[in-house]
């Protein structure tokens, strides 16, 4: 690959409380740890491909606020450039509100702020990056249109696009044609049409014929992860299985991203 990776990233600030399980409705718990770090499923991408040895360069958008001061220096400590990563008067930064039960499961709530200042306008401006990527890498927590506009763009250009449409977003059908791959989890999968009828426990195998049928269909080529199971892939020339190591589960939160 020739050319940086640009992610086209949502960049939050989570805050994760820690708890023996989670409470019930109307019910005040006690946790036993809390932490604040550098969140958003766009900035993880970034960070994720930079320590996988890839130039990376990060378009996004924070507030002209404290979370936004913690966001730029959490980059710079990572070693990522932060250029394109623009300041938004009238909106807080992102927020993730995550709770993490003893269990390793979570529960997140995502309050987009400045995200939602990273409109198509700048996916237009950002048009000479675009055409210098190698890839350019997004996903679901970004204006619908936003990611419309990234895939058109990246068409026009011929340059290689992937999508990780997590959460699951309403994605033009043209838009996720031109994903290589789209990246899906089981529901997400459902929800653009992949195995819309498989039943719970449908096994690894039966998820890569599922792929295998939809590679070139719905998108260039599919990527569906499938938690413990493992993932299946798929493109035009073919098919992949990748079973998961069997791990403790800790804090599941971002693992899918």
């Amino acid at each position: 690959m020739s050319g940086p990776v640009v992610v086209f990233g949502s960049l939050n600030v989570d805050s994760t409380s820690y708890v023996a399980a989670f409470p019930a409705p109307g019910e005040t718990i006690l946790a036993h740890g809390f932490q604040v770090a550098l969140g958003g499923k766009g900035s993880n991408q970034a960070v994720a491909a930079h320590v996988a040895g890839a130039e990376v360069e990060l378009v996004a958008r924070i507030g002209d606020d404290a979370s936004g001061e913690f966001a730029l220096a959490t980059l710079e400590r990572f070693g990522l450039p932060t250029g394109a990563v623009g300041r938004v008067a009238d909106a807080p930064t992102g927020v993730a509100q995550i709770t993490v039960a003893d269990s390793g499961e979570n529960t997140v709530i995502v309050t987009g702020g400045s995200n939602l200042a990273l409109t198509p306008d700048v996916v237009d401006a950002e048009r000479s990056r675009i055409a210098a990527a190698g890839l350019v890498l997004t996903q679901g927590e970004l204006l619908v249109g936003t990611i419309e506009r990234i895939a058109g763009v990246t068409s026009e250009l011929g340059v290689r696009f992937v999508l990780n449409l997590a959460p699951p977003a309403p994605v033009a059908a043209e838009a996720l044609v031109a994903c290589d791959p789209l990246v899906l989890n089981e529901h997400e999968a459902r929800a653009v049409g992949i195995g819309t009828d498989a039943p719970a426990g449908t096994s690894l195998d039966e998820w890569r014929e599922l792929a295998a049928s939809a590679a070139g269909t719905i998108a260039r080529s599919i990527v569906v992860t499938l938690g413990a199971a493992g993932a299946v892939a798929a493109d035009a020339e073919g098919s992949w299985t990748a079973p998961a190591p069997r791990v403790t589960a800790v804090d599941t939160t971002g693992a899918g991203d």
